[in-house]
């Protein structure tokens, strides 16, 4: 059986740098940092005060007031994201048969707003139990993926993908898959979490994972910078629009990149930390690259994990020169966390995102906030200090890794006819 091409043909992002895709672009391109103290809580009594959260969001200019009771924000994330994709490539009005369009979404956490939300109400009262009847319906994590499919009619396969921070990785490449395999011949795929909440700052806050520079948090997200001392908690949405190439040829559709390499593995090693030889990451990739039919001196650019954290960026890195050898200091490496922060299960996909605009505009996305590079990083590395750097970019490759030790890996192909 010989595997069907797929290709982009659709992009949404809402990120802490940028409500859209041209926004978030002309951010990354620009170095900017989303960190900033904390508005949607009180957050004055954690160690972490700051974080990376949208701006300027308000649910009521996308739903009506019914809807907003109805919606955990990763839903409504979710929803503004995909419909942006949905645009950008076409569906809004194309016709193309709904049972052939499905969706895979993921998401590390789902609802965390809406339980924390009904507990403390519970809490508060006199210990009678009432509970919102839509508590169940706005936590659960795949009810994204169902409410995208709603909106649209897409009738095609439709869940959620659940693997902490590799989940809308997984995500796309399972939609890859499925189109590969002719069980559809389009997908709406990606990731949203929106954890920025007591319940969210102060679980990662307890596990010591966050950085506390809180008089500087512009600064805080710092991957491979010898001064790091934790990722920084992000949310938002990335969607992009997935499709069988003949078929997007046949209805003109424009084509951003094509997906040629994915990869999955697992640490099986510890419950939070990788590999600190990053023996995952390397085999992640290495499927990547088999599965592309490339050798590693064919690639441009890897958008890594690169989370800010001691025990994270290093084992990557060592994962990186293993895989990629000498040509691993040709080809440009740069963190675009140092600015969105960490959007946890929605980090893949957005971080995709990045990898095709970078193809698209033959431009490296910086790594901000990297002034002291860590002794133990070989300075041989292009770690993309700063500024972006124009290059060439015909294959991109972008690394998510999750707890649990789950990794995941995809090619983006500048698109050839």
């Amino acid at each position: 059986m010989e595997l069907k091409r797929v290709v982009i043909t659709g992009l949404g992002a809402l990120t802490p740098i940028g409500n859209n895709l041209a926004e978030y672009w002309d951010a990354l391109k620009n170095g900017r940092s989303g960190a900033a103290p904390i508005r949607s809580f009180d957050a004055s009594k954690f160690k972490t005060t700051f974080a990376c959260e949208l701006k300027g969001f308000d649910g009521a200019a996308h739903f009506d007031r019914k809807e907003v009771r109805k919606l955990d924000l990763y839903s409504q994330y979710a929803l503004v994201a995909a419909e942006q994709a949905v645009r950008d490539a076409g569906l809004a009005e194309g016709a193309f048969a709904h049972e052939r369009v499905g969706v895979v979404w993921g998401s590390g956490i789902g609802g965390i707003h809406t339980f924390w939300n009904e507990a403390e109400e519970f809490f508060k009262g006199d210990g009678t139990p009432r509970f919102n009847p839509f508590f169940i319906p706005k936590m659960i994590s795949d009810i994204a993926a169902g409410l995208i499919a709603m909106k649209y009619g897409f009738r095609g396969p439709n869940y959620t993908t659940v693997s902490a921070c590799a989940s809308s990785t997984h995500a796309i490449v399972d939609a890859t898959n499925l189109i590969r395999l002719g069980k559809a011949d389009i997908f709406v795929s990606g990731g949203s979490e929106a954890a920025i909440n007591p319940a969210g700052l102060g679980g990662f806050s307890s596990m010591q994972a966050l950085s506390t520079r809180n008089d500087s948090p512009e600064t805080a997200s710092r991957p491979f910078d010898k001064d790091r001392d934790g990722f920084v908690l992000g949310e938002g949405a990335g969607a992009l629009i997935l499709e069988e190439l003949e078929h997007a040829k046949a209805r003109g559709a424009k084509i951003y990149a094509e997906i040629v390499g994915t990869g999955m593995t697992a640490d099986a090693y510890h419950l939070t930390a990788p590999h600190p030889e990053g023996l995952g990451a390397a085999s992640v990739m290495r499927l990547a690259l088999d599965e592309a039919g490339i050798k590693p001196e064919d690639v441009d650019y890897i958008n890594v994990h690169g989370t800010s954290t001691p025990a994270g960026d290093l084992p990557e890195l060592r994962a990186v020169q293993q895989v990629f050898g000498e040509a691993a200091k040709k080809l440009n490496i740069s963190s675009t966390k140092s600015m969105t922060g960490h959007l946890l299960g929605a980090a893949g996909a957005v971080e995709s995102v990045a990898c095709i605009m970078a193809i698209q505009h033959s431009l490296i996305p910086p790594t901000i906030n990297l002034h002291n590079v860590d002794e133990a990083i070989d300075p041989a590395l292009q770690l993309t200090p700063n500024t972006p750097v124009s290059r060439k970019v015909r294959y991109a490759l972008s690394n998510t890794f999750g707890f649990g030790g789950h990794n995941s890996s995809l090619i983006f192909k500048a698109y050839e006819a």
